[in-house]
């Protein structure tokens, strides 16, 4: 009789173990198959969607095979729905200005900055023609400065701003208007439709510029203190591993020959570690343009 009551106990305590398996089983699926959902990959739309798509499905693809995880691009067919997807974290992984940055800091901690051109920083410049007469800041009030971008472009815009506004200039004191992008604004400065242009220091050095107009007639009226590049951010509350595993990846892209291949299809040169407080002086910058550094509404 005792033998028989063991015999059941255990056959008891066998289901009560398998049931609590089942049970866990089924609490911990969904956890599991979140961590293996594909991370989002996010790039502002400095360019169109299509030439975005081919641009950065390469470097989205290296990431996926090197974390084992897919990795997928979004790309957005203008700043507003782009904006959209950073305020609402839609993207794991997210590539856009430095202005976006210091903006959206409290929710995405940058990791890295691209290099271009073989250069990690880029200066604000504004441009004129030789002949225009202007040979000072202080020429533009009462003209016509045309910035490449929209008034969130963090160097043809704010930092040019920046620029104007320690040579006295206010806002109100010369006419804003915006060409689509710095190519754009050099052009008309060029064909004479704009008194200056606010681009980067390295727009004359474009094929696309340089194969549309000559050079050597326009000069670089005031050129900022160099700036880092364009970061590349992911959520805060990405796991830390997973964070590093990121950073480590896109750092060492130009040590391999198919991470060189990710780079040319980008259009970069390279990318370097970057943390927070390297955005500190574009921080600065947009406090004086805009009174805060704080997030505003576009």
């Amino acid at each position: 009789m005792e033998f028989h009551s063991i015999t059941d106990w255990n056959r008891r305590w066998g289901w009560i173990c398998t049931l609590l398996l089942l049970i866990a089983t089924a609490t911990f699926a969904p956890v599991i198959q979140a961590a293996e959902d594909p991370l989002i990959m996010g790039v502002f739309p400095r360019r169109n969607a299509a030439e975005t798509t081919r641009m950065f499905t390469p470097m989205a693809d290296y990431l996926g095979e090197q974390l084992g995880r897919k990795v997928n691009l979004v790309t957005a067919r203008d700043f507003e729905s782009f904006w959209q997807g950073v305020t609402e974290r839609r993207y794991d992984i997210v590539h856009y200005n430095q202005y976006h940055y210091i903006r959206s800091a409290q929710n995405y901690q940058v990791v890295a900055h691209i290099e271009e051109s073989g250069k990690s920083t880029i200066a604000g410049a504004l441009y004129v023609r030789k002949d225009s007469g202007i040979t000072a800041l202080a020429q533009l009030r009462g003209r016509t400065v045309l910035f490449g971008g929209g008034e969130d472009a963090m160097i043809s815009y704010i930092t040019n701003r920046y620029l104007m506004l320690q040579a006295g200039l206010k806002k109100e004191d010369f006419k804003s208007v915006f060409a689509v992008n710095p190519p754009n604004s050099i052009l008309a400065v060029y064909n004479r439709q704009a008194d200056a242009a606010g681009a980067g220091d390295g727009v004359l050095d474009l094929p696309l510029v340089k194969k549309a107009v000559n050079p050597d007639e326009l000069s670089a009226l005031a050129v900022s203190a160099p700036l880092l590049q364009l970061p590349v951010a992911v959520k805060r509350t990405m796991p830390p591993k997973l964070r590093a595993s990121i950073q480590a990846i896109l750092v060492n892209l130009k040590d391999s020959e198919a991470g060189n291949q990710v780079l040319k299809s980008a259009v970069m040169t390279g990318i370097g570690k970057a943390e927070d407080r390297d955005y500190d002086p574009h921080r600065k910058i947009v406090r004086a343009v805009m009174g805060s550094a704080d997030p505003v509404q576009r």
